[in-house]
């Protein structure tokens, strides 16, 4: 089974009722980029504040982070079982309601006050994450291919991409410009790119509706049976993960790494502008700091992919995972360790850029384990681990943050997390063997993208804001 976002990439996803639409390719096209940036800019706005919001409304770290939590959580419970929705109600209906859910989540969390309102934020966080994975990019892929057979889509999905990653950068300089433009002197500096954010949001709801077209033949009880189906289908993908897990110690250490990341992953992501607001003293301060620094922080996930490309040339794949997987640790460490602000963003920089490095390899890996029969299996698995592992991280570390500190908690998590590079040593093994080398079913899928990684609520390049 794999999931919508997947099988859009590959432009198979539910060839038996393509759309019916008026929409040329490069039209098409132009929707798809426009809907990538109403989705993406609003998510820039409050890159930063996610932590913090909870925070100067008076939650502690635990309560912030415990409901935080609940997002992962939820994604992890629902991705697979809605994986067919798009299939059976529409990509529109489906992305319709992403979209609603989205506006709704927007306005619980700016103006909850306590511990469960910012709970059922996250909550419906998680499904509008879950329900938005995928049914746009199926759009395009069915609209293209209705009017022109087998055409390449790769270049529009490279392109949005792009255009995702400039969306969430531009959007968290604006935040940043926002919170120390701070005009609604009665509120807190943070409440205005919250604000901003829901207006946006309910942009793209519009847009939406306009813009996206798909005529299908209402299939009723039919629908509703493939809906059903696809429901009943999640429990054997995850019993055929494990029982791959089982047979395969190679694929069993690269999905066991994500345990491990997961640990630096919430240093970076959520304990970084916890930790930048108590060096600068408030919450305010740090939020306009950490839009821009989070924008800086794409460009550096890209730099770090790059020059991990280069460096596998050289040293090889395994061995590159190795090293960005041991100094990403160390880096996040070393952000619990600094003493002034400036340091803090110098060494997640740092670590950001060798967090970049780390994606790539860790998708390759993950693909010379995978075959054309069980390449979505592996990577449903490997994000469904890495998703649980993170929200499991983030409530745990929440709870230790109240009991020591944040800077104890950074250096725990991040020294902890490079025990993960051990998980590597059999892929390491098998890069040495010719004949598994040799094999062609091993080779890399030419469209796969890296591992999803952590949730999209703690923004980042497709490992960490999916």
């Amino acid at each position: 089974m794999t999931g919508p976002r997947d099988r859009a990439l590959d432009g198979t996803k539910d060839r038996r009722h393509p759309p019916r639409t008026t929409l040329s390719p490069a039209a098409a096209g132009r929707v798809f980029l426009t809907l990538t940036t109403t989705r993406w800019f609003p998510v820039g706005l409050v890159i930063g504040l996610i932590t913090l919001w909870p925070l100067e409304r008076g939650l502690s770290v635990p309560e912030a982070l415990s409901a935080a939590s609940l997002t992962g959580f939820t994604v992890f419970l629902l991705e697979l079982p809605t994986s067919g929705f798009a299939d059976a109600f529409g990509r529109k209906p489906v992305y319709v309601t992403a979209a609603v859910v989205y506006v709704a989540s927007s306005v619980v969390f700016l103006t909850a006050t306590a511990w469960w309102q910012f709970a059922v934020a996250a909550v419906l966080t998680g499904v509008f994450r879950a329900l938005d994975s995928g049914p746009l990019d199926a759009w395009y892929v069915d609209t293209v291919h209705a009017t022109t057979p087998g055409a390449d889509v790769g270049g529009a999905l490279s392109a949005q991409g792009v255009v995702m990653g400039v969306s969430i950068a531009a959007g968290a300089v604006v935040s940043g410009g926002l919170v120390w433009w701070h005009p609604l002197r009665s509120q807190s500096g943070l409440f205005l790119p919250g604000l901003v954010c829901i207006g946006l949001t309910v942009v793209h709801l519009v847009t939406v509706l306009v813009l996206l077209r798909e005529h299908r033949e209402a299939h009723g009880a039919r629908a509703g049976a493939r809906a059903l189906a696809s429901v009943r289908t999640a429990p054997v993908v995850v019993q055929g993960g494990v029982r791959l897990l089982g047979t395969n110690r190679v694929l069993l250490g690269l999905v066991a790494v994500e345990l491990f990341w997961a640990m630096a992953m919430v240093v970076f992501e959520t304990f970084q502008p916890v930790r930048l607001a108590e060096l600068l003293g408030s919450e305010e301060r740090a939020g306009a700091f950490v839009g821009p620094v989070a924008a800086c922080g794409w460009a550096l996930f890209a730099l770090g992919s790059g020059l991990a490309g280069i460096s596998s040339r050289h040293i090889g794949v395994t061995w590159t995972a190795i090293l960005t997987r041991v100094l990403n640790g160390l880096g996040a460490a070393a952000m619990g360790l600094v003493a002034g602000p400036v340091a803090l963003v110098a060494a997640y920089a740092v670590t950001y850029t060798l967090h970049g490095g780390g994606g790539p390899m860790h998708g390759t890996l993950l693909h010379r384990e995978a075959t054309a029969e069980n390449r979505a299996t592996v990577l449903s698995i490997n994000s469904m681990v890495s998703f649980l592992a993170y929200s499991a991280v983030l409530l745990l570390g929440g709870l230790l943050a109240g009991a020591t500190s944040t800077a104890t908690v950074m250096v725990l998590l991040g020294a902890v997390s490079v025990l993960g590079a051990a998980c590597y040593l059999p892929a390491l093994r098998a890069e040495r063997s010719p004949a598994r080398a040799r094999r062609p079913d091993r080779r890399p899928h030419p469209g796969a993208r890296p591992a999803a990684g952590s949730p999209e609520p703690q923004a980042g390049p497709l490992r960490r804001r999916g």
